[in-house]
């Protein structure tokens, strides 16, 4: 799904972190959208699962806060659930590839769970992706030696190397 980008489309967020190294490798710019439902217990941003909650922020604004800053390498879309505002992101995606940004993603669901969702949206964040942490944020399963994820199910994937080859391909984080 092509989409097509609109500087104006607003986003409703939690947040932005403007340079970050613990949301991706490298230096990121790390949106967190505003609303979630996983209400996942221990979780590190409660204040995000309101979904009338946060401010609106136009695309246009964060993709220049993004190309003003030459240390950046790439955005990472966190929450929230980002897969609760799939087309603004897939657009702000879609265009941060195109400037050659990588792109990670936080989600509170499985990537089979995305793939099972037949919405158009979801597929096109997906396919705007370059790794997934996908999977709920269990207490019980909590380890602070994960590289960018807090709970042993949580995954890397390699999400343009998955969908090549129809099964799950772990990134490796260096």
């Amino acid at each position: 799904m092509e989409l097509e980008f609109d500087k104006d489309t607003a986003l409703r967020i939690a947040g932005i972190m403007k340079e970050s190294i613990v949301d991706g490798e490298g230096y990121r710019y790390s949106i967190f959208t505003q609303g979630c439902p996983h209400n996942c217990r221990g979780c590190h941003n409660p204040q995000t699962h309101d979904f009338q909650g946060g401010r609106l922020e136009k695309l246009g604004d964060m993709l220049r806060e993004v190309v003003e800053n030459p240390l950046l390498s790439g955005v990472t879309f966190s929450g929230g659930e980002p897969f609760c505002q799939p087309e603004p992101l897939a657009m702000l995606a879609q265009e941060l590839h195109s400037l050659q940004y990588n792109v990670w993603c936080y989600t509170g669901y499985t990537y089979e769970q995305l793939l099972a969702d037949d919405r158009p949206e979801i597929r096109a964040l997906l396919e705007n992706i370059d790794v997934l942490v996908d999977g709920p944020f269990i207490l019980e399963q909590r380890d602070l030696t994960l590289a960018f994820r807090g709970s042993q199910n949580q995954r890397l994937i390699d999400i343009p190397a998955s969908l090549e080859a129809g099964t799950i391909i772990l990134y490796e984080a260096e």
